[in-house]
């Protein structure tokens, strides 16, 4: 199990490279013999089915046994040429708005065959001479064929090997692809492309910078085998094209930030998959593509036989949908495993001893998620046992699974069946919510200085990632808006888990508890609100009644970085009558940052506290009275709930004496 602070994938890895006793270091690209184009084979040659069959037809024709399946003709290469390497702003430019993929799957031999139909759009500023597509370099590329009405045009391509850890082998198979006319900025290009190969497992690319081989294969588990097939898409395995420019580990964060970048940028395409998988025996149980569950169909070839022995092909369709801030990920699980399916948790294991404790987890959670986001979850929280690094797609889980007792598993399954809870089209809302519930878990169970302290851990590295604004006329350029956030581990978690811990002191628990169910249940209903980025902010004002516009401009829609707080004075004026303490005291607040903030001031004597809130610009100074019924022996300004470039809470002792009027 993981806690909400190992969720994404560069979390773990920066903990895998951490852990390393060398330094990452870029990797020398290996020797490239040199490349001939390959002419492309026209689709009759090829594995290409016809239209989409309905569930139960097999795809692609293949029969079982492998050496009745006819061979395609050898290709004729093309004329000899020199290789015209892409740029990687040839690379960068290619965005994915479009997948229809067909696949057949056989376990038995790690093999996958392709056949998928995809659409590009160039999003860059040139035209594009050439396309250059990828695959990961134990997959090849068979064909390439463009797409217009009513006819198509095979395409000529030139394969070559790219070191790139967008890939667990650490090296990507790419289709250098001759266009018929470059293709213009903003327009798109229809493709099928025909490729088959094997994915089995490998850690090369972490091994080649040094990981110890135990925590390389914990993180770099992504393999087509029996057991198990687990394909997490680009950062992990090139399963589907892509198109990308060589990212190295060793070379600072940049591969986290393309993953990031890649979800953000190809969130509305829309995405679907056939799929086709070869088994003996028993079929496997169930597949997840993009956190999606479907069922298989079964055709086995020799009903008559035993089961034990009975060769035969299942299948399963995943309709077209958007995909949303994800990579694309495919899971297909086998059937000797034990099975719990309730309202909570659908768990697949082979530790049936486990599932009680994880069952009474999650009813330890249910009250609080029922009290903040609705009575009843959305779906049920999915949770594949595995042994390697979690993974997390929404309520889609796969993590190893282990003997413990409820009370201990609770904290860690809040943030997970959050995503079973409440789900959001946009993902500083969708993981936020899954963070801001884990700190309300904490809070309950072990109070709220313990909550803050957890909540200041995570702000300490958004203060080191939020920009530094010095003299800008516009800060909010410099930075990156949570709407337009990429970056899982800081901005759509921490930030935005901030945001709405700092929108609970605005509004108070029960408006922005009603705000979250409202905004669940209509979100769930109407995709078109779900899509509207200012939703959120109507809902909470409607239930609130209050103006939240300020916030969200500062908070949400742009990035003004974090405020710098300091008290500049403070000021007590005793006010003490007829044998009653009483003072009045006035306080004075600068904020050096650009973010404005609706801050705390607290007068503190013992266990006497009274606060007020101080609303403070971005850039100002501003100041606040508090009439406080006691000698007051300290000011406190920010108790912790406003994230801030330095200390989150600042203190100024006041040693005073009560005169006698």
């Amino acid at each position: 199990m993981l806690s909400s602070a190992s969720r994404c994938l560069s979390i773990l890895l920066a903990v895998l490279l951490a852990q390393t006793s060398l330094a990452p270091a870029q990797k020398q690209p290996a020797p490239q013999p040199p490349q001939q184009p390959t002419q492309q084979k026209e689709p009759s040659d090829t594995l290409e089915p016809g239209p989409a069959p309905p569930p139960g037809t097999v795809l692609f024709n293949r029969n079982i046994n492998q050496e009745q399946t006819p061979q395609p003709p050898a290709q004729q290469p093309a004329p000899e040429k020199e290789l015209v390497t892409p740029t990687d702003a040839e690379r960068a430019s290619l965005t994915f708005t479009a997948y229809d993929l067909a696949l057949h799957i056989s376990p038995a031999t790690s093999h996958l065959a392709a056949h998928a139909q995809f659409t590009v759009k160039n999003t860059g500023p040139s035209p594009l001479p050439r396309l250059a597509l990828q695959l990961s370099s134990t997959l090849h590329w068979e064909s390439v064929t463009l797409r217009t009405a009513g006819s198509t045009q095979p395409l000529t391509f030139a394969e070559h090997p790219l070191d790139t850890d967008a890939d667990h082998t650490g090296q990507a198979t790419e289709a250098v692809i001759t266009l018929p006319q470059p293709l213009a900025p903003g327009t798109t290009l229809d493709l099928t492309a025909i490729y088959s190969g094997e994915i089995p497992f490998s850690a090369e690319r972490l091994e080649r910078i040094g990981a110890p081989l135990d925590k390389a294969a914990a993180a770099d588990w992504d393999a087509i085998t029996p057991s198990l097939t687990a394909l997490r898409g680009f950062g992990n395995v090139l399963w589907y094209p892509t198109a990308s420019p060589s990212i190295l580990l060793g070379d600072g964060a940049k591969l986290f930030q393309a993953l990031g970048q890649a979800k953000l940028r190809q969130s509305p395409a829309t995405i679907s998959l056939r799929l086709t998988v070869e088994y003996t025996g028993e079929a496997p149980a169930a597949a997840w593509f993009c956190g999606r569950r479907e069922v298989f169909h079964t055709i086995p070839e020799n009903p008559g036989t035993s089961v034990t022995d009975t060769p035969g092909l299942a299948t399963a369709e995943f309709s077209p949908r958007t995909l949303g801030f994800r990579i694309p990920s495919l899971f297909i699980v086998p059937t000797d495993a034990t099975a719990t399916d309730n309202m909570l948790l659908s768990a697949i294991t082979q530790q049936p001893n486990v599932l009680p404790s994880y069952n009474a987890g999650l009813q330890l959670v249910r009250p609080l998620l029922s009290d903040w986001l609705g009575p009843n979850p959305l779906e049920p929280l999915i949770l594949l046992d595995h042994p390697g690094q979690p993974f997390e797609d929404n309520a889609l889980l796969v993590a190893p699974m282990h003997a413990a007792d409820a009370a201990s598993l609770a904290p860690l399954l809040a943030h997970s069946l959050t995503h079973a809870w409440f789900y959001s089209s946009h993902p500083w809302l969708n993981e936020g919510v899954a963070q801001f519930m884990t700190l309300l878990w904490v809070e309950r169970n072990q109070g709220r200085n313990a909550a803050l302290a957890q909540l200041h851990q995570q702000v300490n590295t958004l203060a080191l990632a939020e920009p530094q604004i010095t003299g800008t006329s516009d800060p909010a350029t410099t930075g990156q808006s949570l709407i337009e956030a990429h970056d899982e581990t800081t901005y759509c978690g921490t930030k935005s888990a901030a945001v709405l811990w700092m929108l609970r002191s605005l509004t108070g628990d029960a408006a922005l508890k009603h705000a979250l169910a409202l905004y669940r249940d209509t979100a769930a209903r109407s995709p078109k609100e779900d899509a509207d980025s200012h939703a959120f902010q109507r809902t909470l004002e409607q239930a609130s009644g209050r103006d939240l516009g300020w916030f969200f401009d500062d908070w949400v829609y742009r990035d003004r970085g974090l405020p710098d707080l300091s008290i500049l004075n403070v000021t007590p004026r005793d006010l003490s009558t007829g044998g009653k303490t009483s003072w009045l005291v006035s306080v004075e607040v600068h904020n050096d940052g650009y973010a404005a903030a609706e801050v705390p001031i607290t007068v503190r004597s013992g266990t006497l506290t009274k606060t007020e809130f101080l609303r403070l610009p971005g850039r100002a100074t501003a100041s606040t009275r508090v009439l406080f019924e006691g000698i007051p022996a300290e000011v406190i300004v920010n108790d912790g709930t406003i994230p801030e470039q330095t200390t989150p809470t600042h203190t100024r002792k006041l040693t005073l004496t009560q005169t006698t009027n």
